[in-house]
């Protein structure tokens, strides 16, 4: 029998943008990439690691990108909040599917699919082994999903945040746009901010600053890299 390897992090919370569930430049769900997901949340959550999710609906709605098109903020952003709570549905099936035991809460009460977001609620969940989707960001308009991220990791005392993108880190300038550009393996929360580096956003960042939580941000297109990031390999950059 081999020894099992041990994770570095009891409790986390995953950040998911919405491209996450899609192909580069797509929009809406692609089955096979939101159950590819689901195989590594699964691969974790076997290491016997506590974990929440947050996710994004930029495959589906952009709340900021119907504010460029004359959308009032506040409407752009519920709607952004909504469509959330699709892509929530779609990885709790893919979970479910795998035989992971999922809950999604929202932050807009939508009792029929969904349970309202309770603090304590959603521990209990965690301490039961549950994956907890946390969808629809703080329920509030003008605050992105970053923050709620950041929000709800203090919330259940998560150790960790684990910013899922698809770049293998972060960068001085975009590596798409900039091929000498330099990835950096780890930064200060005020490098972050100084620097106007695209981590998350700066309340998200400034949050996590202040109650001295950690940003690892990593490749979640890479098979096992989520695994890799639980078990303290040094995968992507972290912000602390």
């Amino acid at each position: 029998m081999g020894r099992k390897e041990a994770p570095s992090f009891k409790r986390a919370l995953l950040k998911l943008s919405g491209e996450a569930f899609t192909r580069e430049g797509g929009y809406g769900i692609e089955g096979d990439m939101i159950e590819a997901l689901a195989g590594e949340i699964r691969e974790v959550h076997e290491l016997g690691v506590e974990l929440a999710i947050v996710n994004g609906a930029g495959n589906i709605f952009r709340g900021i990108e119907g504010t460029a098109r004359g959308m009032d903020r506040a409407i752009a952003d519920y709607m952004g909040m909504t469509a959330t709570i699709i892509n929530a549905m779609a990885l709790q099936h893919a979970l479910e599917k795998l035989g992971v035991a999922t809950r999604v809460q929202s932050a807009i009460e939508m009792r029929e699919v969904a349970e309202p977001y309770i603090r304590r609620r959603a521990i209990r969940h965690m301490e039961k082994g549950r994956v907890v989707i946390f969808a629809a960001g703080t329920g509030n308009p003008y605050f992105t999903t970053d923050t709620a991220a950041a929000l709800r990791a203090l919330e259940t005392h998560a150790e960790v945040i684990l910013k899922a993108t698809k770049v293998d880190g972060v960068y001085d300038s975009d590596p798409e746009k900039n091929p000498s550009a330099v990835r950096f393996d780890s930064l200060s929360y005020l490098d972050v901010l100084q620097k106007r580096l695209q981590v998350m956003d700066a309340t998200a960042v400034s949050l996590c600053m202040d109650n001295k939580i950690p940003i690892i941000v990593f490749n979640i297109r890479k098979n096992g890299n989520l695994r890799r990031v639980i078990l303290g390999e040094p995968v992507g950059t972290t912000v602390s």
